[in-house]
């Protein structure tokens, strides 16, 4: 069986040269399967891995703008609509000047399973452009919105593909977004989610992978009889994810001590408190600033930039109990994981995708620790866009309440999953072997049952 995965590998690789995100994306789930294709030879005579994959669908095309300078911009702009075999394309749009074809394939990839685990009938996308909104005015990134919805509009909707926001894409895009699909299309339907509150979108949807990320590592401490009271917590990024990570903690007594953006971290050995974390927000979300300015308020913070030719992040060489990576993928490397270990950190959930590189989850599931991948703990972003286009489909809005409730739920039924899952095929305790099997049977099944497709 082995042999038969190596080729796969080798044909994944030959097919999709120079993406090496999308490769390590797909070993990490073909070492899982392992595991199920001697059981269920049936997924193997019908090419279900090979077909999951080669995306169903990838859209590339330019958009054109032109700057307060008047001076014209030509981006790339792409779709991956990668499975839909349990439902319509869902994922969400990258606003970054490192997006290229393999990093959306990777993420598309990866959104398949989580969307799987997630229980709800979402299949698995992923979009986005090089065009990098930092910087620019509203009317410059309005402007580009509306180019890239002028091609990305033929290609989506409420029943077909569902974009949602992603790094880069915030409240903002996602409005600029849907005015130019609305006024193309003639038509008010639930095309986005990640939407303003005023115009179908649902409470909790920002705070949701955040959120969701921390229910999972409170899930995972239960089955230690551990809860996140007084646990310090190192969270990287200061975006979306990392403010309602450290939002969460704070709820259920942890002590957030860490945030940090591309220039550098600070690490606030009193803790992150609610004050300093409304202070995050307004420096990130209105001022648009870099966190090191957190140390003009509270000087005693520690701010350290980040050296970009050293072979690890001093943000991960922290006494803690617990990691939140919440910034971007391969943001821990087999250094930064054995200085986790070395810290104290026996917890981490993953809040943005593929944030540990291969070598880094080896040293993870060797010591045995609590490790929730992104697939599993970042799931429940995803999911209260699910709950959002519920929310469309029914023309009404839930309350806050309900949808947190729902979305601890579903968190919870995750976790379950991983762990039923894993310790089925004979990995008690591997999270990543549980997400990853997880997600693949729930799919592979619909596969088989709707043919050569």
């Amino acid at each position: 069986m082995s042999d038969y995965l190596t080729e796969i590998m080798s044909q994944v690789k030959k097919k999709n040269p120079s993406e090496p995100e999308y490769h390590q994306a797909v070993q990490e789930v073909v070492e899982s399967l392992v595991l199920v294709l001697d059981k269920h030879p049936e997924y193997r005579s019908a090419k279900v891995i090979e077909r999951l994959i080669e995306p169903e669908r990838v859209i590339i095309f330019r958009v054109p703008w032109v700057d307060d300078q008047g001076e014209v911009h030509v981006n790339r702009g792409f779709r991956i609509e990668m499975n839909s075999a349990i439902g319509p394309y869902k994922g969400g749009l990258r606003f970054h000047p490192s997006v290229n074809l393999g990093i959306l394939k990777f993420l598309a990839f990866e959104q398949v399973f989580k969307n799987s685990l997630t229980t709800l009938p979402i299949g698995g996308g992923k979009g986005g452009s090089d065009f990098d909104p930092k910087g620019k005015s509203d009317n410059e990134v309005m402007r580009f919105c509306q180019s890239f919805m002028n091609e990305l509009f033929r290609h989506i909707g409420p029943n077909t593909d569902i974009p949602a926001g992603d790094i880069g894409v915030g409240g903002r895009e996602v409005g600029y977004l849907f005015g130019q699909y609305k006024k193309l299309r003639n038509e008010f339907t639930g095309v986005f989610t990640g939407k303003g509150l005023n115009w179908g979108g649902s409470l909790i949807r920002p705070e949701a992978t955040g959120y969701g990320a921390v229910y999972f590592a409170a899930e995972m401490l239960t089955t230690r009889n551990e809860t996140l009271e007084d646990k310090v917590c190192l969270v990287s990024g200061s975006g979306n994810v990392a403010q309602y990570t450290i939002e969460k903690l704070l709820d259920l007594g942890g002590k957030p001590v860490t945030v940090s953006d591309s220039t550098g971290y600070v690490y606030d050995e009193q803790g992150i408190d609610r004050e300093k974390l409304e202070y995050i927000k307004h420096l990130k979300n209105v001022r648009r600033g870099r966190v090191k300015e957190y140390t003009d308020p509270y000087p005693h913070a520690v701010y350290t930039e980040i050296d970009q030719q050293a072979d690890y992040n001093p943000l991960w060489n922290h006494k803690a109990d617990c990691a939140f990576p919440s910034a971007t993928e391969n943001e821990i490397n087999e250094k930064d994981a054995q200085n986790l270990l070395k810290n104290g950190v026996y917890v981490i959930s993953e809040g943005a995708n593929m944030p540990t590189t291969p070598d880094g989850v080896n040293i993870f599931l060797q010591e045995n620790i609590l490790y929730g991948p992104g697939k599993a703990a970042n799931a429940g972003g995803v999911a209260v866009s699910g709950l959002e286009m519920a929310q469309n489909s029914q023309r009404l809005p839930w309350t806050r309440e309900e949808v947190d409730k729902r979305l601890q739920l579903i968190m919870k039924s995750i976790h379950q999953t991983c762990i039923e899952v894993a310790e089925r095929f004979g990995t008690p305790g591997n999270y990543v072997n549980g997400a990853n099997i997880g997600g693949f049977l729930k799919v592979a099944d619909a596969m088989l049952d709707q043919g050569v497709v």
